[in-house]
């Protein structure tokens, strides 16, 4: 499992990212405060309050090659 805070600052970001994970078989939620989701549903996205970083769990042990794809989306 890996978490890294991501930021989507418009909806063709979100759109994009949506595309992303999708490729990708293994799990992925958002968490913002109590709430997780989803990661591969773009309704459930935008019923997060994403105008602040998210934290992103991927679970997979190795999602490197995710990790670069999403690279513009995650803050350090």
């Amino acid at each position: 499992m890996k978490k890294v805070n991501i930021l989507l600052q418009s909806i063709n970001d979100t759109k994009d990212f949506v595309n992303i994970v999708n490729k990708y078989p293994y799990n992925i939620d958002l968490c913002s405060g109590r709430y997780v989701i989803d990661a591969k549903s773009i309704m459930g996205i935008f019923s997060l309050d994403i105008s602040n970083p998210v934290e992103m769990v991927v679970y997979d042990e190795s999602p490197e090659e995710l990790l670069n794809e999403l690279e513009r989306f995650i803050v350090k």
